[in-house]
């Protein structure tokens, strides 16, 4: 009866152990997405991108606000909010003054 209550605990003892290794092999991996927002002024956009906006396309569009946005690759683009009356839209500029989506 000795042997079997110490085989049992035995057995015991091992099973906690082979848990606490399989627990112990889990990693988790986080990856985040990181983008740098800064505040231009309107005046301060590149020319490129002012030129756009004087083209007709942007005609009786006004600047409201806008940001240089650097994203994680590095690439930057102009993030401009726009106002026409009572509509309102955003559109993403590169630094040639393009629009990107």
């Amino acid at each position: 009866m000795k042997k079997q209550i110490i085989s049992a605990f035995a057995l015991l003892l091992v099973s906690f152990a082979t848990v606490k290794a399989n627990q112990a092999t889990q990693t988790n991996t986080v990856v985040s997405y990181v983008q740098e927002k800064v505040a231009v002024k309107p005046e301060d956009l590149p020319e490129s991108v002012k030129t756009t906006l004087a083209s007709d396309t942007y005609a009786g569009w006004q600047v409201v606000s806008a940001f240089l946005i650097t994203k994680a690759d590095n690439t930057q683009i102009y993030e401009v909010s726009l106002k026409k009356g009572e509509e309102s839209a955003t559109i993403n500029f590169d630094k040639e003054g393009k629009k990107v989506e």
